[in-house]
C-alpha cells in the first residue's frame, strides 16, 4: 500500500531545492505543474497546500497557507508573495501582493506589487494597483482600483463592502472603475475610501480622493476628485417592475466603453514600461505573460458582456437599434492585442527613463518597478499620464463615431 501523497516526487525536489515545507506528507501537487516554476528561494509551503496548473509559478519568497490551507491553480506567484489562506485561481500577484485566509480569487485578477486583502475577500476579474488595502468580508468582483502614494497612504476598501455586480436582468456590464489607469499609475493620486458595510452598484466611476462614508450605497458616478459622499441604504419605492428596459443606456454602455479603454492602456504601460522590470526576477517573463494574459481576458470579459446585454435590450429607440446592430464594431475597437489606431508612441523622456532604470541593477528578488516610478520626474510623469490618456480619449471617440445616437463622451 502506497502511502506518499499524489506529487511526492516533486515535493522532494523542491525541498531539494531549498523550499521550507514543514510537513511534507500533507501537500497536494498536481501531475501537471512543472517544478522547474517553483523556487525554491525563501519559499515556504505550510501543510495542507494544493498546487495545480501547468501555468503556476511561485517566485522566490512566496509563503503559502500561514493562516489556513491554500489551494493555487493556474497563478503566477511574483516575488514575496504571501497568500495566508484559501483558493486562487487563474490569477496573478506581482510583488509582494498578500491575501488573508479565507480568500476566493478567481479567474482574470492581477493584484499589483503590494496590494491585498484581510480574510473572506472574495474576487473575480479584479484588478488593484500598487498598496490598494480590501478588509475583511468583501466582495469586489468586476472592478479595477487604483489611488494611493505608499502602504502608509493608499486606497482602502472597508469591512464588508460590496460591488454589486449582477442585475436582475442577468446582466455584468458592471464593471466599475474607482481612479483611472493614466493617472493611478503614476503612483501619486489621493486615495479612494470606500467605507464598511457598503456598497457600489456597478457600473460607476470615481475620482481620486474620494470618500464614501460608511454605510452608504454608491449608485451614481463621482467625477470629480476630492468628493465625499453620504448615500443612504435604503430608498423607499413601489412599481412595476419591466425587465431589459435599460432606463440609462447610455451611461451603462459608456462607462463599460471607459473601463475597456482604460484596460487598453494599462496594456500598454505594461507592454512599454513595466516589461524590463519583469526581467530582473528569476521568473519575471512568466509572471509578466501573465499579466498580459489577465489584461487580454478582462477585454474579452468586458466585450463579451457587453454583446449578451445587446441581445436582451428590448427598448425601440434609435440608440437602442443602433446598440444592437452595432455592438461587435465596437467591441471589435478594444479586442485587438494592442489597441492600435488609438496607439500613440511612448514619450521619448519616459521611454530615457526607462531605459536608463533597465541598465541599474535592482536589489535581489525585485524587479524596482515601485521605486522606478516613485523617482520619475513630475514633468516626466505628466508626459506619461498624457500618453496615456490620449488613448483612452481616442478610444472613446472612436467607440462615440460607432454609436452616434447615443451621443457618448460629448
Amino acid at each position: 500500500m502506497d502511502l506518499q501523497p499524489r506529487g511526492y516526487e516533486k515535493v522532494i525536489q523542491l525541498v531539494e531545492k531549498g523550499a521550507s515545507i514543514p510537513n511534507p506528507l500533507s501537500l497536494d501537487i498536481g501531475d501537471e505543474v512543472d517544478v522547474d516554476r517553483i523556487s525554491g528561494d525563501g519559499v515556504v509551503l505550510y501543510p495542507g497546500c494544493r498546487i495545480y496548473g501547468s501555468r503556476t509559478v511561485v517566485s522566490a519568497g512566496v509563503r503559502l497557507g500561514a493562516e489556513a490551507p491554500v489551494t493555487v491553480d493556474d497563478c503566477r506567484l511574483g516575488p514575496l508573495v504571501e497568500l495566508k489562506g484559501g483558493y486562487f485561481k487563474r490569477s496573478v500577484f506581482l510583488e509582494k501582493a498578500t491575501m488573508g485566509s479565507g480568500a476566493q480569487v478567481r479567474e482574470g485578477c492581477l493584484l499589483e506589487e503590494e496590494a491585498g486583502g484581510a480574510h473572506c475577500v472574495g474576487l473575480k476579474q479584479t484588478i488593484l494597483f500598487p498598496f490598494v488595502t480590501l478588509g475583511s468580508l468583501i466582495n469586489f468582483c468586476d472592478c479595477l482600483m487604483a489611488g494611493g502614494t505608499s502602504r502608509k497612504d493608499h486606497s482602502e476598501v472597508g469591512s464588508s463592502y460590496i460591488h454589486f455586480n449582477f442585475t436582475p436582468d442577468g446582466d455584468k456590464t458592471t464593471p466599475s472603475l474607482f481612479g483611472d489607469v493614466p493617472r493611478g499609475v503614476m503612483l501619486d493620486q489621493a486615495p479612494i475610501f470606500l467605507g464598511g458595510q457598503g456598497g457600489s452598484v456597478g457600473p460607476v466611476r470615481v475620482g481620486f480622493g474620494t470618500v464614501i462614508a460608511a454605510g452608504s450605497i454608491l449608485r451614481d458616478d463621482v467625477l470629480e476628485d476630492g468628493k465625499l459622499v453620504i448615500d443612504g441604504v435604503y430608498r423607499q419605492a413601489r412599481r412595476n417592475h419591466v425587465p431589459y428596459t435599460y432606463g440609462n443606456l447610455a451611461r451603462l454602455v459608456g462607462n463599460n466603453l471607459v473601463f475597456l479603454a482604460n484596460l487598453s492602456a494599462l496594456e500598454h504601460w505594461y507592454r512599454e514600461v513595466r516589461r524590463g522590470f519583469f526581467e530582473r526576477s528569476e521568473f519575471g517573463p512568466l509572471v509578466y505573460e501573465g499579466a498580459l494574459e489577465m489584461l487580454t481576458l478582462a477585454k474579452k470579459e468586458r466585450a463579451k458582456r457587453l454583446r449578451a446585454m445587446s441581445a436582451k435590450v428590448r427598448a425601440k429607440t434609435q440608440a437602442a437599434d443602433e446598440f444592437r446592430e452595432r455592438v461587435a464594431e465596437v467591441c471589435a475597437l478594444f479586442e485587438q492585442e494592442e489597441a492600435s489606431s488609438a496607439a500613440k508612441p511612448i514619450p521619448a523622456d519616459l521611454q530615457a527613463a526607462v531605459r536608463r532604470a533597465a541598465k541599474t541593477a535592482a536589489p535581489a528578488g525585485t524587479g524596482g518597478y515601485v521605486a522606478f516610478v516613485k523617482s520619475l520626474e513630475p514633468e516626466v510623469a505628466a508626459q506619461g499620464v498624457a500618453w496615456l490618456q490620449s488613448m483612452v480619449t481616442a478610444l472613446c471617440r472612436e467607440a462615440g463615431e460607432v454609436l452616434p445616437s447615443m451621443k457618448l463622451f460629448v
